[in-house]
């Protein structure tokens, strides 16, 4: 527990969970310049000791280092994230230049990046553990990949690049959360909600009911937009909702030019080019696949590109279905982009006799809960139970922790999964305190932060989720099980930490998989009123529209990994204009789904310009052929196979960064992958 001028900063508490609900913003930046400042201090100690290095004397403090700004920083950019307010971003916005300034004097520490290739020279270094080594290896990698060897004015720049672009990416996610709170559809008239299910009226009735207005009000957080777009017999009132949603945060829309991100875009496009060619990188594509699986670009549009020649003649003849069925049924000729996902329900619901809200009473969230947790349980021998007491951000917030056979923890989880005002869209796992070993020898137990999105409590009844929330709750619990399950006792290489980008959403994608099997639904659902188990034929007709209009599903996925993989593979971008046309490009070649003109896709891609996974898009599909193809293992040998779940449990859940993902998958499936599994789970065939 620590005091600054006598005022308690709960931030500086590191003695155990974080103490969210008394987190202020007038504490963050005191938090931080006190933490830097210990930083510096350790660094300058660390520094004197680097003409003859031992891993306690560099590596191990760093890790101290890294390791103790990142338990700091985690609860601010994670109540930033679910917790917007004036007060908290203008903290946040003072600090980002501070920490990037810090980031990168650690990075181009040229005492620091010697020391590590003498101790990687060392006679100590042979007999590291594999952890150990790995850690050491990754840091002179990511010395060189931070400027360490750049001199003069040319370390100097890269350091404001840096600082630029955490600035612009933060500025980014703001001008999407505060587009996409500040617009909504107001409706009066009951006679325009004709279509909608239940529980998207309700919703919109809780909304309106909230902000002290009559009638119904609709928003573009996901859980109205989305049944909106499907349901909504008003082709005029979907076209609105169309257009505010893919015109946020750029010069068109409804709100045109407020939150725009149309220059942000440029900007961070060409600082990381400009980063990229400082390091002699051709293009920032081949800086960000440094230390990943993929070896180039070439081999990322390769991949992409033989997905896309699997995919795109079934994509043609099911966009060619579904307009012949909304010219024969419904006698709509000209099918416009706000038309698609509600024709596309009325087909489905036509030839499957299945629509996803009539499946939302059987997953209630408790249920659904429950079922994970066995599921969980069965396949790798932890129980998970929740516990009260903690300090939590918002009231909807729950705490569980993960145990051993022998009750022991192993690690704890926050669950956040409902949608509301101030909080970013989407789902995600992040990390709040990972594994490592302490001084004492007593382990550090890693605790994960799970977001997601999904309609809240209406009316007295439970959270009711449609099978792709479930799927969703699936994802990011398969992300939380590999930081929390890990037995790496390095921190930079324990869970998630030094696993390459396009590795980490295998065991995300993964647990996916039991969301279809009989066994396993028989415990994530069952009727939030009466308890009654999903009925055969419902399930039978849900399994039947899983791969409708897969190959269009496909097709969008890989038209968002290739338009990513180009943005960063050319230097031809000095316009908005310029990023716009390399996306039409992109969906001439790849897409069946023609976008109007006034789409602007791009200014709210926050994955590629908020989130991490620049010229790393393509991961979601990388990682999907590894992950279908890990489960065919368990459906050869039974999806609750005991031996296969601790196999899984050891050869990728546990081994962190450390062993290069490639092994990790041979040495659990016996061979190499192969994308069978993928295009057969997606009914695409061999």
């Amino acid at each position: 527990m620590t005091r600054n001028a006598n005022v308690f900063n709960p931030l500086l508490d590191l003695s155990g969970l974080p103490r969210f609900a008394e987190i202020d913003a007038a504490q963050i930046e005191p938090a931080l310049d006190q933490t830097l400042a210990r930083c510096r201090q350790k660094i300058n100690e660390i520094e004197s000791a680097c003409d003859h290095p031992t891993w306690d004397s560099l590596a191990a403090e760093i890790q101290d280092i890294e390791e103790h700004l990142e338990r700091v920083w985690s609860p601010v950019s994670h109540l930033n994230a679910v917790t917007d307010s004036e007060a908290f971003r203008a903290a946040v916005e003072v600090c980002l230049p501070k920490l990037s300034d810090f980031s990168s004097e650690l990075g181009q520490n040229l005492t620091l990046f010697n020391g590590y290739k003498k101790l990687s020279r060392s006679a100590e270094f042979e007999l590291l553990s594999d952890a150990r080594k790995k850690v050491i290896k990754n840091a002179i990698r990511d010395f060189r990949l931070s400027g360490a060897e750049l001199q003069g004015d040319a370390q100097d720049r890269f350091r404001e690049i840096s600082s630029e672009l955490s600035s612009l990416s933060n500025k980014f996610d703001q001008n999407l959360l505060d587009a996409t709170d500040q617009w909504v559809l107001d409706i009066t008239d009951e006679a325009d909600l004709t279509g909608l299910p239940q529980s998207a009226v309700d919703l919109a009735y809780e909304n309106a009911k909230s902000a002290s207005i009559e009638g119904w009000r609709f928003t573009l957080q996901a859980p109205s937009y989305a049944p909106f777009m499907m349901f909504c017999e008003s082709r005029m009132l979907r076209e609105r909702m169309y257009e505010a949603y893919v015109t946020r945060a750029s010069e068109l829309g409804p709100n045109a030019g407020a939150f725009d991100n149309s220059a942000l875009l440029v900007k961070i496009v060409a600082l990381r080019d400009e980063m990229a060619t400082l390091l002699e990188f051709e293009t920032y594509a081949d800086y960000a696949l440094e230390g990943r699986m993929a070896s180039s670009a070439n081999e990322v549009s390769d991949f992409l590109q033989d997905l896309a020649d699997c995919s795109k003649k079934t994509a043609l003849e099911e966009m060619r279905a579904l307009h012949d069925f909304a010219l024969s049924e419904y006698g709509q000729e000209d099918l416009k982009a706000w038309d698609i996902a509600f024709y596309s329900e009325k087909l489905k619901q036509s030839r499957f006799d299945f629509s996803d809200e009539e499946i939302r009473p059987y997953f209630p969230l408790p249920k659904v809960l429950d079922g994970l947790f066995f599921i969980t349980e069965k396949l790798f021998g932890i129980k998970i139970h929740k516990s009260d007491g903690k300090s939590l951000w918002h009231e909807d917030v729950q705490f569980f922790e993960l145990l051993n056979s022998d009750e022991s923890i192993r690690g704890c989880f926050y669950l956040d999964l409902y949608a509301r005002p101030h909080k970013r869209g989407g789902a995600w796992m992040s990390d709040c305190i990972g594994r490592r070993r302490l001084p004492d020898d007593a382990i550090q137990k890693p605790v994960a932060m799970l977001t997601c999105n999904f309609t809240p409590p209406v009316g007295g009844n439970p959270s009711l989720l449609t099978h792709d929330d479930v799927v969703t709750l699936f994802h990011e619990f398969g992300h939380g099980l590999h930081h929390l399950l890990t037995q790496v006792d390095e921190s930079s290489v324990a869970g998630i930490n030094g696993v390459p980008w396009d590795a980490v959403e295998l065991p995300s994608q993964f647990l996916e998989n039991w969301c279809w099997e009989t066994e396993a639904l028989n415990k994530i659902s069952g009727h939030f009123e009466t308890g009654a188990p999903l009925p055969p034929d419902l399930l039978d007709r849900m399994r039947g529209a899983r791969n409708f209009q897969s190959a269009m599903q496909m097709l969008r996925q890989i038209e968002f990994s290739v338009f990513d993989m180009t943005l960063h593979d050319n230097q031809r971008i000095r316009a908005p204009e310029d990023i716009q046309n390399i996306l039409d490009e992109v969906r001439n070649q790849v897409a069946v789904l023609e976008a109007p003109a006034f789409n602007r896709f791009q200014n709210s891609f926050s994955h590629i310009f908020a989130g991490g996974y620049a010229a790393g898009y393509y991961s979601y599909k990388w990682a999907e052929v590894l992950s279908a193809d890990a489960y065919s293992r368990f459906e050869e040998d039974g999806i609750f196979d005991a031996k296969s779940g601790q196999d899984f449990l050891r050869s990728v859940l546990e081994t962190g960064g450390v062993n290069e993902p490639l092994d990790n998958f041979t040495t659990f499936r016996g061979r190499p992958p192969s994308i069978d599994a993928l295009l057969r789970h997606s009914g695409l065939g061999a």
